[in-house]
């Protein structure tokens, strides 16, 4: 049976675009095998469940093939299959993603307009030699 390793797996899957840095993720404890965290130098067949956490999402793949160079893209998604599980996460998550609001409309852009800078100016003389703008001294 034919085996390589992970991170070189990971590699030619092109779950990331180095091998260093597969290897460095697969390091910080980012990558599973069939549920254990492993060393770069573990080798991985056919048959194996793989997690990869890639930012906020984890996805689960089985492998269904071995290649230790990396190719084209379709051949590289022939290499495994991504559970159910995963893509229904992946979905439910991008789901999410697409309806929160955007953070950066929450705050006011720029510099202050003349009349902000007005009632700015106004309220720093009501507060006197106080360092904030708290009740108590």
């Amino acid at each position: 049976m034919e085996k390589v390793r992970i991170d070189k797996w990971l590699w030619a899957a092109r779950f990331y675009k180095t091998r260093t840095l597969s290897a460095e993720e697969v390091n910080r404890g980012r990558v599973q095998v069939n549920g254990h965290e492993v060393k770069p130098a573990r080798e991985v067949k056919a048959g194996d469940t793989i997690a990869v956490r890639q930012g906020p999402t984890i996805r689960t793949v089985t492998v269904l093939g071995i290649s230790g160079t990396r190719g084209s893209a379709p051949v590289a998604q022939a290499l495994y299959a991504e559970t159910a599980e995963s893509l229904a996460a992946r979905a439910q998550a991008a789901e999410q993603r697409r309806l929160a609001p955007e953070p950066a409309l929450a705050h006011e852009h720029g510099r202050p307009t003349k009349r902000e800078r007005r009632t700015l100016d106004q309220a720093q003389d009501q507060w006197g030699e106080r360092w904030s703008a708290s009740i108590d001294n």
